[in-house]
């Protein structure tokens, strides 16, 4: 069994107009990944999650912001484009009220910015998922 991966920054300073590019192959077993950018792991103001095993919709993506330790409501889409064994480019952009999320097959989200968080200071990537690319921009 692979060893899930897991990047981590802190103290990092994403502002509105900033964007992050994350590129890599979706592990051909994969159950899912999430790129989550906030302040820290209580404070998301974006959790995107592709899933692929989800106990309610299978193959599904969840959007969703946490404040406080407290998840809000999910926002979840049965058409991702997304598959296990696909490379995949996901750019997220910030446009300060909005988190933009730019998929392969030119498929895009729209994720209110919930906590009206000016300044991203925490990025993580992990789960099923071998990185190749990383840059912010």
């Amino acid at each position: 069994m692979a060893k899930t991966m897991v990047l981590e920054l802190k103290n990092v300073k994403l502002r509105a107009g900033d964007q992050l590019k994350v590129e890599g192959r979706i592990l051909p077993e994969a159950k899912g990944f999430q790129i989550d950018l906030g302040c820290d792991e209580d404070h998301l103001a974006l959790h995107f999650n592709p899933r692929f095993e989800d106990d309610t919709d299978g193959v599904v993506l969840v959007c969703n912001s946490k404040i406080d330790g407290c998840w809000g409501h999910e926002e979840r889409e049965k058409h991702s484009g997304l598959q296990r064994g696909s490379t995949v480019k996901i750019v997220l952009k910030l446009t300060g009220d909005l988190f933009e999320v730019e998929m392969p097959n030119g498929h895009e989200i729209k994720f209110p910015n919930r906590s009206v968080l000016d300044v991203v200071t925490y990025i993580r990537v992990r789960g099923d998922l071998k990185l190749t690319a990383f840059k912010i921009y």
